[in-house]
């Protein structure tokens, strides 16, 4: 089996290395893949997730996610308690398991049933090396006796709307716009907080000379009841989208005007 690891621990922390060797414990004939996102980063979490979870790969795998920036209450936490985990079941079999902290399951909610997973919330600060493991493994398995009471919709918000999902490391910008925001090859302002910059309207993000930017039809998305939807991305050919565009964190709104 094959178990891709979301967290935000940081890349090369030691924590993923105590998680991994945790999980080695349960399941040993596992391969577990680490996938770090930014810290406290809900939407390039959820994003990660679907786009692993969905992926038409065939294979048997499972999702572990754990960004969890109890936030969901300001005041303290007693036991270090923090948000709910809870288990996806993909419209393709695959689970996914993980808090249910902001947007971690938003890209999710239309594609999956969401359960609760009965397990304590709270007794550590690293609740996903020493409490979460054991019931992973046991889902992992097949075993359902964790799975609860199916969450209703309205404790899982929907994703960001016209927004930054997730920057790769070459500084493209995946987004969670799903159609074209102009007509092909018009040209179009692209505005991210402060940063502003120009996009030409493509088929493909390579589709524009050296040291221009496209918006285009990205490699990021899924196919659902045999449905493709592919996600555009701002790719600034020969650079970083990113970098021209004040490193934007996930979730950051996009306005895209004419120039």
């Amino acid at each position: 089996m094959l178990i891709h690891l979301i967290a935000d621990y940081g890349a090369r922390d030691l924590a993923f290395a105590e998680v991994v060797q945790r999980l080695a414990r349960l399941l040993p004939d596992a391969t577990v893949l680490p996938t770090p996102v930014p810290a406290f980063d809900t939407v390039s979490a959820g994003f990660c997730a679907a786009q692993l979870a969905l992926a038409d790969v065939g294979g048997d795998r499972l999702v572990y996610m754990n960004v969890a920036p109890r936030a969901d209450r300001p005041d303290p936490r007693p036991g270090n308690q923090g948000e709910r985990l809870v288990a996806a079941t993909c419209s393709n079999g695959v689970t996914v398991v993980g808090v249910n902290a902001q947007h971690c399951f938003s890209f999710l909610r239309d594609h999956a049933v969401i359960r609760a997973v009965d397990v304590a919330d709270a007794g550590s600060q690293f609740r996903s090396r020493d409490i979460f493991p054991e019931v992973v493994a046991a889902l992992a398995r097949g075993q359902q006796d964790p799975v609860g009471e199916v969450l209703d919709d309205s404790l899982v918000p929907p994703h960001p709307e016209r927004a930054v999902a997730y920057v790769d490391g070459y500084g493209n910008l995946k987004t969670t716009w799903t159609e074209p925001p102009a007509e092909l090859g018009d040209h179009v302002r692209v505005t991210i907080g402060d940063a502003t910059a120009t996009a030409t309207i493509s088929d493909g993000t390579f589709g524009v000379p050296e040291g221009e930017m496209s918006f285009a039809p990205g490699s990021s998305g899924w196919t659902v009841g045999g449905q493709p939807r592919f996600f555009y991305e701002l790719l600034l050919r020969g650079g970083s989208a990113a970098d021209r565009l004040g490193r934007p964190p996930a979730g950051a709104r996009i306005e895209v005007t004419p120039p």
